[in-house]
């Protein structure tokens, strides 16, 4: 990010089918639910068509989370694709994402992917050693994502991917961390962005059962630091807390969250954003089992569980927060002072008055620098 915000509406369009539930995942998602595949992708067809006309259009980017959306057959998501394309429109150079499990990948799907209008995938790597991937409850090896990487590549997805790291696991050691990271600045291409995750318990979570495989905060703390320092030196720039990028490749569908952009959530657990008069911002959310989204989707009603209303304060406090996430910073006024004494914020002149930026300590303390700033008007938020 480089000073300046993003403009545009997205599309975020949930597949919550996996193989495997990872260990430490709390997502909308099912493991079970195969026979529910086309049901499912003709249900977010129809829902996108139910919120055409909406004011998200034409869309900058798409994404397709999940889960694992790379697991349904090709066809189902190219369906889902056309029919976000067809409700919403596409801006001229708009970005389209899919998330992907490095074993799911084949040259048949990544060529449908590239025929329909894909433009980036996100490779979900997690870690390149054996013993960490087991830790985790990951099924693939470094090999499968080496081998995934060599065939995005040859479908001409090589100079627009990101790779996902989590950092942190009882069984990672610092040098199991640096090892992940040298091998995937190896990767023939390299990727041009980045995201690192630091491992969080959730409750309900097989890692949460198990207190033994717990990240600790020390650790973690100097395995981000590490993240930094080796990112930094290869050319690429931290521009929100879990996110590194070589300039001009920033994820801009991620942007467009950071920025409180405007965003359509379809499929079920999907959420959405619009800007309402007066400064203030509507969210809503889709109901989370799939069953019961296809059946009010196929009744001809919008799934959403529930909403809430953002006053134009509340707007402007989440902005200021989400601002200081990331390398564009929050408005130099709204940082105390002793936060640049501490050496958690750094300032910078521009003609906008100025910025305070996270220092690398600052990313560490990030939640706590947030709570210390000043809300528009003077007040604490």
């Amino acid at each position: 990010m480089d000073g300046t915000q993003t403009s545009g509406s997205g599309a975020y369009v949930h597949v919550p089918f996996c193989s495997r539930r990872c260990d430490y995942c709390a997502f909308a998602t099912w493991t079970d639910r195969e026979h529910l595949w086309e049901r499912y992708a003709k249900a977010v067809e129809r829902e996108a068509r139910l919120r055409a006309g909406s004011a998200h259009g034409p869309l900058t980017s798409v994404f397709f989370g999940g889960g694992t959306p790379s697991l349904v057959p090709a066809d189902l998501l190219v369906g889902m694709l056309s029919a976000v394309v067809e409700a919403f429109g596409l801006a001229p150079g708009a970005e389209v994402t899919v998330e992907c499990n490095p074993g799911t990948l084949t040259s048949q799907k990544l060529e449908a992917y590239r025929r329909a209008g894909v433009t980036r995938l996100s490779l979900g790597a997690q870690s390149m050693v054996p013993h960490v991937l087991a830790s985790l409850g990951r099924q693939h090896s470094p090999g499968v994502v080496r081998e995934a990487v060599a065939l995005l590549a040859e479908a001409g997805f090589g100079a627009s991917y990101n790779i996902d790291l989590i950092y942190g696991a009882a069984a990672e050691s610092p040098e199991d961390w640096r090892r992940s990271l040298d091998e995937v600045l190896s990767l023939e291409p390299v990727p041009p962005h980045l995201s690192t995750y630091a491992l969080t318990v959730e409750p309900g979570t097989p890692l949460a059962a198990s207190p033994e495989r717990h990240p600790v905060d020390d650790d973690q703390a100097d395995k981000y630091l590490v993240a930094d320092q080796v990112l930094s030196a290869v050319g690429y720039r931290w521009y929100e807390l879990s996110n590194w990028a070589v300039p001009g490749h920033e994820c801009r569908h991620n942007q467009l969250y950071w920025d409180q952009g405007e965003y359509v959530g379809l499929g079920c657990a999907a959420h959405s954003h619009q800007r309402l008069a007066a400064g203030g911002s509507r969210r809503w959310w889709n109901v989370r089992t799939p069953e019961r989204y296809c059946r009010l989707v196929e009744a001809g009603a919008l799934p959403e569980a529930a909403s809430e209303d953002l006053t134009a304060a509340q707007v402007q406090w989440e902005a200021l927060v989400l601002a200081m996430r990331t390398r564009r910073g929050a408005p130099a006024p709204s940082v105390p002072p002793e936060l640049v004494d501490e050496g958690l914020v750094e300032l910078t002149t521009g003609a906008d008055g100025g910025r305070g930026v996270l220092t690398a300590r600052g990313r560490l303390l990030a939640n706590e620098v947030t709570l210390r700033l000043q809300a528009p008007g003077g007040g604490l938020g």
